[in-house]
């Protein structure tokens, strides 16, 4: 996580927050204010500061508007109540994606904004949920992971960065042979497996928008015979995900995020699968550390390399919200190219649209071509619902389970899942 900006309030007078923790959040305007309240919803912790700093700068900037940072609300509940904020920018899953496909949030296709979007990126947003007509969703910040490699160590092994599956193995075993663990690993930590190993290996090889789409096309028909199926589909890459534990060092099975991010700091691995918000943790320890990434490549052709992304932060207005034309001015203040260049500069990020700066920090410098060329895929973990235990399933295969049942556990929950809906 990037280090926290200076805090600065911008409100003056007296205001009362309406949830309790909330940053900065009141719901009337200042004493002989008379400017229309807009309430900004951010729930990312280390961007808070960065949009508290933002919001003052345009409140100052003129005078028709008043934006409120809220970082508390609980937004199902907000949602049922009628009450949701005027606009959003938050982490954009499977779980906010409800609310784009009942209807919840606003067309903004006809903002100029709109248009500046990156029709791939764009996508990433659509293979969540859509709504008929309206694009509700416009993606503000990408997130983009892959292998995280110690260049001194590589340097000082003699050892190339790989690009196909076979030169990875081919690494792996050369810093083995060498004494040195090939990767660290955090099994403890269920999550850093699901978005780590499990999405890179899958993503590398299966096409994920296709295999989910028609997932759930078949809904509660997915099973042992059916056409697509976790158990066949993602067998392959589960299979060479297993070929890869062995290559990380002998306590992985023990180690949680924070023991990792301390080891591969002082150099006790060379290569650590994580995504760009370990870099100010590991910079805590050496801020010399020279890293950089490369995609795991999972076939024997170099052009098959993706980039594993999310949509870190994704801007949307309820239908509900009462100051539509408000909210949207701030969201066009949101979108001017300097802002968020300046965002994904601070925060590593990927810009969204077709005239983002390019990344400028070395560590994540080395994925921009895959990102400029549009190959990069969804964490395939992030399209599998909440109500799946997904990231235990993939703790349990690293550990040993079976592979075959360990998947076709996942198909009946998918097509139990489905029955409910």
């Amino acid at each position: 996580m990037p280090p926290n900006l200076s805090r600065r309030s911008f409100l003056t007078g007296a205001l009362t927050a309406a949830t309790a923790g909330a940053v900065g959040l009141g719901l009337a305007g200042c004493a002989g204010d008379s400017r229309t309240v807009v309430r900004f919803h951010s729930s990312k912790p280390e961007s808070i500061p960065y949009f508290r700093e933002l919001v003052a700068r345009y409140n100052q900037e003129q005078s028709g508007v008043r934006v409120v940072l809220d970082t508390a609300t609980n937004l199902q509940a907000a949602f049922l109540r009628g009450s949701p904020p005027d606009i959003g920018c938050l982490n954009y899953n499977m779980e906010m994606a409800r609310f784009m496909e009942r209807g919840a949030l606003s067309d903004l296709s006809d903002m100029p904004e709109a248009g500046r979007i990156r029709p791939e990126v764009q996508q990433l947003a659509d293979q969540y949920a859509t709504f008929p007509g309206r694009t509700s969703v416009l993606p503000f910040s990408v997130a983009a992971e892959s292998v995280i490699y110690n260049k001194a160590l590589f340097a000082e092994h003699d050892v190339p960065v790989p690009t196909t599956w076979s030169e990875f193995l081919a690494v792996c075993e050369t810093f083995q042979a060498a004494g040195v663990a090939p990767m660290y690993g955090t099994f403890k930590d269920s999550w850093t497996l699901a978005q780590g190993m499990f999405d890179y290996t899958l993503g590398g090889l299966l096409d994920v928008p296709a295999f989910f789409a028609e997932m759930t096309e078949l809904g509660t028909a997915v099973g042992p015979d059916s056409r697509r199926s976790f158990q066949r589909d993602f067998l392959p890459s589960m299979e060479r995900m297993r070929e890869l534990v062995p290559f990380h060092q002998g306590d992985a099975n023990s180690r949680a995020y924070g023991d990792g991010n301390l080891a591969f700091a002082r150099g006790e691995a060379a290569m650590y699968l994580q995504g760009p918000w370990v870099f100010g943790e590991l910079a805590k320890t050496d801020p010399d550390l020279s890293l950089g990434t490369f995609p795991l490549p999972m076939t024997e052709n170099p052009d098959d390399r993706k980039v594993r992304v999310n949509l870190d932060l994704a801007l949307w207005i309820p239908e509900g919200s009462r100051n539509q034309e408000a909210a949207r001015d701030f969201v066009a203040y949101l979108m001017r190219a300097e802002q968020m260049d300046d965002f994904n500069s601070q925060f590593l990020g990927f810009g969204t649209t077709t005239d983002a700066a390019p990344a400028t920090d070395e560590r994540i410098q080395d994925m921009q071509e895959f990102y400029d060329d549009g190959r990069f895929y969804l964490g395939p973990s992030q399209l599998v619902p909440l109500a799946i235990p997904l990231a235990n399933h993939v703790q349990s295969m690293v550990l040993g389970a079976d592979l075959r049942s360990t998947l076709a556990g996942v198909d009946a929950d998918w097509a139990r899942l489905a029955f409910r809906a």
